[in-house]
């Protein structure tokens, strides 16, 4: 269906070569890095302390291939911080391909390794597991595991983790190398207030006004330009909400709510940190999320930003409609995309929808078992691991210590949070059923139907269908309503049906979504990832 939609699950392999998607999650890379610098750790580690983003030249052997004057620095934040202070050897790097060599990549045009030190994750899977969970739905990055060496000393197995920059949205959203703008939303952490400015240094995409200063240390800008962009964003979100879908991908940003809610993933937007997540403006003018960072996913971290430290049933019992109830005005993400009705439905059917593939059918039990089997014998000999062997085989099921921590096990978490989520008074009302999807090319346009049913409301009158639509090339999407009233051609076959014309784009794709009383359906259920094309034959839902 969808020309930019990636299959979610693959099957494991033992090993890596050259030519495969270096971030198969079946493979297990091997990364040695070569450093011909005196006191290198202690360089690196002085500009990772001042906040600088200097590299030192190393050579990389990737898989048994040979890649010169690559540039290496340490990254991530808790989990650099924290390890240094443990002493351990076992620190997160970034490693940039070209650093010398503008034309040097990676197989399939990587340009960076991101190499995490598994921080927080006793079970070693919640990074890999949930980006391939998050890839069914939404653009993401892919991970899977790496053995790092450095001078030929072994650190242990890493996380290795696709880097969101050019390559990344050139193969998802068709963009050309450069021709976006790009904010990381991470804050500049400890960073001092900025005067006139209202005191808010989180990227919460809360409305600071028009001076770019007030934005600098809660968003961490990654193309040339684009700061004004971003305000217009943010102003627009938190003001004139209704023009929204100018300017962002909403629905992109519902999969992403959905997504961090059913997994409990608290170190993102939705938690305390209001964090870990991009946003790039395309060509057309519309913003994209892309989630990021998630080691702790999968209740690895406790926080809300509304309580205290959740306890273990607080997490199975994490609300749909957390900061939106209470009308958070630290999360506008959240608490005014959700005040749409439309949105919120459609919300609420992508979170039926990732429990129902994922986690109620046991489909992710299936797969963590799967990666933690290829793993296994990584593990044990991986001496530099931050928590210990017997942790890692019990925290797939069972809770275990991460240090002082304690990381709920993921089946424990998802039990109790399938049970939780299943028995909502929100999802006790089925939703309408769309089938029957049908497409024809007209002299007046496209023709479009679907049947609905099961979409009336309490007091008996139907809720509202849409068509949801596009030229393929272009990044917005159009939404008009489509009508059962026998005066829109929408009576077929003797059979009154939704229906709608629209203008005949080439290359035009589409999808439907039909309200309810509570929730939504969506017709392909993972749209806007999945779409019918115009020429092709459908098969309804």
């Amino acid at each position: 269906m969808n020309k930019y939609f990636f299959l979610c699950f693959f099957s494991l392999l033992s090993t890596a070569s050259v030519g495969q998607d270096i971030f198969d999650i079946g493979s297990i890379q091997t990364v040695k890095l070569y450093i011909d610098v005196p006191n290198w750790q202690n360089r690196l580690n002085a500009y990772k302390k001042q906040g600088l983003n200097k590299r030192l030249p190393a050579q990389l052997i990737f898989n048994g291939v040979t890649y010169d004057s690559v540039g290496i620095r340490y990254k991530g934040n808790s989990s650099f911080f924290n390890t240094k202070k443990q002493d351990s050897s076992k620190l997160p790097f970034n490693i940039k391909i070209n650093y010398t060599d503008k034309t040097q990549r990676l197989p399939g045009n990587i340009k960076r390794l991101k190499l995490s030190n598994v921080f927080r994750d006793p079970s070693f899977l919640r990074e890999v597991l949930s980006y391939e969970i998050a890839g069914c739905y939404l653009p993401t990055p892919r991970a899977n595991f790496a053995k790092v060496y450095v001078n030929d000393t072994y650190l242990g197995l890493y996380n290795s983790t696709e880097s969101v920059d050019e390559t990344f949205f050139k193969n998802h959203l068709g963009e050309g190398e450069g021709s976006g703008i790009l904010f990381k939303c991470d804050p500049v952490w400890k960073a001092q207030s900025v005067a006139d400015c209202p005191d808010s240094p989180k990227p919460t995409l809360t409305y600071l006004g028009r001076d770019t200063t007030c934005y600098l240390n809660a968003y961490e800008i990654k193309s040339k330009t684009g700061w004004q962009e971003l305000i217009h964003l943010i102003d627009t979100l938190n003001n004139e909400p209704a023009a929204i879908e100018q300017i962002l991908d909403v629905d992109q940003v519902l999969w992403m709510l959905a997504f961090n809610n059913v997994l409990v993933n608290l170190d993102s937007y939705t938690g305390r940190l209001v964090h870990n997540y991009y946003l790039y403006q395309d060509q057309d003018g519309i913003f994209h999320p892309v989630i990021w960072d998630l080691n702790m996913s999968l209740g690895g971290f406790r926080f809300d930003g509304t309580d205290r430290a959740l306890s273990n049933e607080k997490l199975q019992t994490l609300s749909p409609f957390i900061h939106f109830k209470n009308g958070n005005k630290d999360r506008p993400l959240i608490s005014q995309l959700l005040k749409n009705s439309l949105y919120r439905k459609v919300y609420l059917a992508h979170i039926r929808t990732i429990l129902q593939e994922q986690f109620s059918n046991g489909h992710y039990q299936k797969r963590a078992s799967e990666i933690q089997t290829l793993i296994d014998e990584e593990v044990k000999k991986d001496t530099n691991k931050l928590y210990n062997y017997e942790s890692f085989q019990q925290n797939l099921t069972t809770t275990a210590m991460a240090k002082t921590a304690k990381i709920i096990g993921i089946t424990e978490l998802m039990e109790g949070r399938v049970a939780y989520l299943e028995k909502h008074p929100v999802f006790s009302i089925p939703p309408p059923t769309i089938s029957e999807v049908t497409h024809q090319i007209e002299e007046a346009g496209i023709f479009i139907t679907a049947k609905i049913t099961n979409n009336q409301n309490k007091k008996g009158t139907t809720e509202p269908a849409y068509l949801i639509y596009k030229n393929e090339t272009s990044k917005g999407w159009q939404k008009m309503e489509m009508y059962d009233d026998g005066s829109h051609k929408d009576y077929v076959k003797g059979d009154l049906i939704y229906a709608a014309t629209i203008e005949n784009l080439p290359n035009t794709i589409y999808y439907i979504v039909a309200e309810g009383e509570r929730t939504a359906a969506l017709s392909p259920e993972k749209a806007s990832h999945e779409f019918y094309r115009v020429g092709e034959t459908t098969t309804g839902n």
